[in-house]
């Protein structure tokens, strides 16, 4: 894949804040990549274009869904804080040919998690919520620091998850099922 093309693609529809935390997000894939064993490369790729749909209105969401069948529950439909990730891994196989369901379940992923995600879809899930370009500089320290003491990327998951249900709960938002299943999910794991 030529990555110039991609960037010239994501860059195209997304505001310039958002697309400074898209290259945020591709490099800071790509050293938990590093960190974990990974490919570096399909990390960063999925960093890069993971929310290559946050700047579309509901609306259109709505719409470029129904014109193109794509399949995607009501209740994923019915919150507009995640469609833009179902939606985008969706465009990232039309448009893009990405047929690679590491990186399509990475970005379908990346806001709310999942049960059972596996290892490149936490890394792309963490990359997003600490990128050093746009990102809360206290929070990422305080992921990094769990990664550094623990080594654990469960822990820095877990760490997120409950930070982005109490941020949810103090601005009195809905708390998808989906990020409650993990929350649950984690927890008992450690007890």
């Amino acid at each position: 894949m030529d990555l110039e093309k991609i960037r010239t693609w994501v860059k195209s529809r997304l505001s310039e804040e958002r697309y400074l935390h898209s290259l945020g997000t591709e490099e800071t894939a790509r050293e938990l990549a590093y960190r974990f064993s990974l490919d570096p490369e399909k990390a960063a790729l999925a960093g890069l274009i993971h929310d290559n749909a946050k700047n579309i209105s509901y609306e259109e969401m709505l719409l470029i869904i129904k014109e193109n069948n794509f399949d995607i529950e009501e209740s994923i439909k019915n919150n507009q804080k995640i469609l833009h990730a179902y939606l985008g891994a969706c465009l990232a196989q039309k448009e893009l040919n990405i047929e690679d369901n590491d990186i399509l379940n990475a970005i379908k992923f990346h806001t709310t998690g999942r049960v059972n995600m596996g290892m490149f879809e936490k890394i792309i899930f963490l990359a997003d919520k600490v990128e050093a370009n746009t990102r809360d500089i206290g929070f990422r320290c305080e992921v990094l620091n769990i990664l550094d003491e623990t080594n654990n990327i469960d822990k820095a998951v877990m760490y997120c998850v409950e930070q982005t249900i109490r941020s949810l709960l103090d601005r009195k938002l809905k708390i998808n099922r989906i990020t409650i299943d993990v929350w649950n999910n984690y927890l008992s794991g450690y007890q």
